[in-house]
């Protein structure tokens, strides 16, 4: 019994943590993030799809733009445009678009300059005259009378910057104080409007941007009201469906709403007899019939010179003039896809309105959310526990697939949305606990084993190693590594003028990201030797690319320090910079050390010659250093030739290599440089002294600062004047460490 009640603890804890993300009192974002996937899925399998005829897109396109110019376009072209769709019988056209400017015709300004001569009354009176004549926006307004014709504006939510300009049309309705302050519609501060004579002209106008846009992006939701002041207006696409059928909106408000304080007071709203659902800002769910291209697109340069070859599409439809051109920024992320027009989401939700196929999210979703939680989570909770595995995925799977068929029943039939998410993340998180517990014991050795490499490998590593824990101990065995040393330069001068404190926040400021680079590429770090560090791949997880992996940190580590100077500067810390060396070869790997204490490290030669490659570093004024196995191991890197070198304690010679890059993207002047380079080191083996000495000085301006060829330079001169004999092989000996 005992047992059984603590199988049944962690569920109940989960549960309740799911409620409260789902009553508003914790948020968890990824819950939110999988409920969005899962609706965009659900929508786009029961989309109805096909082309639907009764709005069409009039499309300001690429087309348009290259036969009547950038946009804006003058009103005349305008008027044009809205002639034509009336003549071949669009029921209502709306604007997915502002003119909050007058189109100033250069003429008149020409003119104007032209009759700056007050004297001249004749020229100036004549001039009143055809002013009138050549006036676009006037042009324009008279296009806009009469006619069902619906303009667009937008509305600023942006108290601090929101300015007012242009014309709004009236309010769909009022509101007062009271109620206004229950609703959670959208609130304006500022609007742009149209210019004053084109409202007055057009029939009506509705709001076109939507400030409902979900925290990834896309647009799910569109709103219908907006509240501005006291007053609600409507949106583009509402406004255009009740044009259409020749209705005023009419809100639907909740009885008695002083009884219920949260509840929302306007619950849906009435047009032509059809009751149209709103959430509580007052938005729909937007009603995709599927991906672009839903409904018939005609270019709008087409209509302006009446080139269309199915005129017919137009009569009797609802005409839509938007811009689906890239370039005119009206592209909107939506769940079919992300470069969708924003004028086809107008037309989706003119679409719903005539359909009436919303869904919806009323106001008490919340209360049914969880208490789909609270059963499936509770039945699952009080039931797999008692449960063998196999009955209890049994139990677990019918419980899941319960919980779908209602949710799918919900969104088919009852067109309410209902996030599944929280419910399923319930199921799954409590069938996943129970089984955990009961395999907890046989984990014991799986953590033993993370507790004991745990300080040395990536989490990642340990992980992998735990799955499969006989094949990995700490007991010595030989085997090819690839070893890795990095060292501050002039570490001692630096911390001289650091307080202790500082000092070891610096050291934390590096080793942090220095570590981190190795971890990600499966490195072990051995040990850090004051601002040394000392790391190793192939062990205890066998690496076939552990030379290439090394490689791969060097180059990030010496990469990194960009960033971290940076950062040391801004905190009045030093400039660091450091030498990596890195060798491969057979080494002993295992927990070495004395009864007293032992540390998981490499030994030997080919550990020493890492050690010795580091410290070359400074000698070359190069930043890092390999040696020839390291670069055998790892050839898809390009590499320069540094030098042939006898280290102290070695009697055979090695040739030491700096990594450049990967072959496939390092450039062909770098190669070039490589090249030469090479040439040079064999014009100075064989002692042609003049001609590496030339090769050197291609290889850098004279008064850059190049270590390198200095230190070359300075061996050419002294060969000159000490010739090293035939017998010369070409190789420096070191004699300090």
């Amino acid at each position: 019994m005992k047992r059984y009640l603590i199988r049944i603890m962690l569920p109940l804890l989960l549960i309740g943590l799911l409620l409260g993300h789902t009553g508003g009192y914790l948020h968890l974002s990824y819950i939110d993030e999988i409920d969005k996937l899962l609706y965009d899925t659900r929508l786009r399998y029961t989309a109805p799809g096909g082309v639907d005829g009764r709005v069409v897109i009039v499309a300001i396109d690429e087309t348009s733009l290259e036969a009547e110019g950038h946009w804006p376009w003058t009103r005349d072209k305008l008027s044009r445009l809205l002639d034509r769709l009336t003549a071949h019988g669009v029921a209502a056209v709306g604007f997915d678009m502002v003119f909050a400017e007058r189109d100033m015709s250069a003429d008149v300004r020409l003119l104007r300059q032209m009759a700056s001569d007050p004297e001249d009354d004749a020229f100036n009176q004549r001039l009143d005259q055809l002013e009138p004549l050549i006036d676009r926006d006037r042009m324009f307004a008279d296009a806009l009378a009469g006619r069902n014709t619906v303009l667009g504006y937008y509305f600023d939510t942006i108290e601090e910057t929101a300015i007012s300009v242009g014309a709004l049309p009236y309010a769909a309705f009022e509101v007062s104080d009271e109620m206004a302050d229950k609703m959670a519609l959208p609130r304006a501060f500022g609007y742009g409007g149209n210019l004053p004579e084109l409202v007055n002209s057009a029939y009506t106008a509705g709001f076109i941007n939507n400030p409902l846009i979900d925290t990834d992006g896309v647009v799910r939701r569109a709103p219908l009201l907006h509240l501005h002041g006291l007053d609600v207006y409507e949106s583009l696409s509402l406004s255009l469906a009740a044009t259409y059928l020749n209705d005023i909106t009419l809100p639907i408000f909740v009885d008695e709403i002083q009884m219920i304080e949260d509840y929302p007071p306007v619950e849906g709203l009435e047009l032509a007899g059809y009751r149209i659902p709103i959430d509580v800002q007052g938005a729909v769910l937007v009603p995709y019939r599927g991906p672009a291209g839903s409904f018939p697109y005609v270019s709008a340069t087409q209509v302006i010179n009446d080139t269309l070859e199915d005129v017919e599409v137009l009569n009797g439809a609802i005409a839509l003039v938007g811009a689906t051109a890239p370039g005119l920024q009206d592209i909107r992320s939506t769940p079919f896809g992300s470069i969708y027009p924003g004028v086809e989401v107008h037309a989706n939700v003119v679409a719903g309105i005539l359909d009436q196929n919303f869904r919806w999210q009323p106001a008490y979703t919340i209360a049914l959310e969880m208490l789909s939680i609270l059963v499936f989570g509770l039945l699952s909770a009080l039931i797999l526990p008692l449960l063998s595995p196999i009955r209890a995925t049994i139990q677990m799977l019918l419980i899941f697939f319960a919980s779908l068929l209602l949710n799918w029943y919900l969104w088919t039939v009852q067109y309410h949305v209902l996030p599944v998410a929280a419910t399923i993340i319930t199921i799954w998180g409590v069938y996943v606990l129970n089984m955990f517990f009961g395999y907890f014991f046989e984990t014991r050795t799986q953590y033993q084993l993370s507790q004991l490499f745990g300080q040395y490998v990536p989490p990642d590593l340990v992980k992998e190693m735990a799955l499969d824990p006989k094949n990995y101990s700490l007991a010595s065995q030989r085997r090819e590594l690839s070893v890795l040393f990095s060292d501050i330069r002039d570490f001692t001068s630096i911390s001289e003028g650091l307080t202790p404190n500082q000092l070891s926040e610096m050291l934390n400021q590096y080793l942090t990201p220095m570590t981190q680079i190795i971890h990600e590429r499966q490195g072990t770090i051995d040990k850090y030797i004051g601002d040394a560090v000392m790391a190793f791949w192939g062990a205890p997880v066998a690496d076939e690319r552990h030379a290439s992996r090394s490689v791969e940190s060097g180059l990030a580590m010496l990469e990194a320090l960009g960033a971290l100077n940076q950062s040391f500067q801004k905190q009045g810390l030093p400039e660091v910079r450091i030498g990596v060396g890195i060798n491969t070869g057979e080494m002993s790997v295992g927990n070495m050390g004395s009864r007293f204490r032992k540390a998981y490290t490499v030994l030997g030669d080919a550990v020493n010659l890492g050690s010795r490659l580091e410290g070359l570093t400074k000698d070359y004024g190069v930043g890092m250093l390999v040696g020839e196995a390291t670069r055998a191991a790892a050839p898809e890197y390009l590499y320069q030739e540094i030098d042939r070198v006898r280290v102290k304690g070695k009697e055979e010679p090695v040739t030491i290599y700096q990594p450049i890059g990967l072959s496939v993207v390092v450039s062909d002047e770098v190669v070039e440089r490589v090249t030469r380079f090479e040439q040079m080191l064999a014009e100075y083996r064989e002692q042609h002294w003049d001609e590496a000495e030339k090769l050197l000085w291609t290889l850098s301006e004279p008064d850059e600062e190049d270590k390198l060829r200095a230190l070359y330079q300075e061996r050419i001169k002294t060969y000159r004047e000490n010739p090293p004999g035939e017998e010369w092989d070409g190789v420096f000996t070191f004699k300090t460490k």
